[in-house]
């Protein structure tokens, strides 16, 4: 969908809110931190982890989720399999380096104590998966297409035909 790399930027500001909102919440609520945490420290943490996100998203997953999804056999001209082999992509690195990025806040905030490393990042790997996969399939990316195609699209579609007949 974006062609220029500004259009790739706000693009990927909004696919990184949206799944940032609804992931953190999502891990916030499954591991009982919404009451715990003040206002401010959730703001917080929703910030961190938003910039965290974007940067990951912006200069590690995307290009190789590219490089990959792209590479794999599929019909290129039909756009939803392209569609779909760049949302599991970037949906599989996503997951992996942000549930490490969650583990290390954990870590910091002493919630990890006594627990087994590895299988703990097993674990949220798979709870994470099982939450954007799908919302990143069925909801936020439809949603964030539509609305990128409607806003950021059009605009640029019709402002040189408004300068054209002036």
């Amino acid at each position: 969908m974006p062609t220029t790399k500004k259009e790739h930027i706000y693009f990927g500001l909004m696919m990184c809110t949206g799944m940032v909102i609804v992931m953190m919440s999502f891990n916030f609520i499954y591991n009982g931190l919404i009451g715990r945490l003040s206002p401010l420290e959730l703001l917080f943490q929703f910030v961190l982890c938003f910039v965290v996100a974007f940067l990951v998203e912006s200069f590690i997953v995307g290009p190789v989720a590219q490089k990959v999804a792209f590479s794999l056999p599929f019909d290129k001209s039909n756009k939803l399999l392209g569609i779909v082999a760049m949302s599991c992509c970037m949906v599989v690195g996503m997951v992996l380096i942000m549930s490490l990025y969650g583990m290390v806040t954990s870590y910091f905030a002493n919630q990890l104590v006594g627990k087994p490393l590895l299988e703990t990042y097993l674990h949220t790997i798979a709870r994470n998966f099982s939450m954007a996969l799908p919302l990143q399939l069925l909801i936020m990316g439809p949603l964030v297409r539509y609305v990128f195609r409607t806003f950021i699209k059009g605009k640029e579609v019709v402002a040189p035909l408004i300068n054209n007949e002036a």
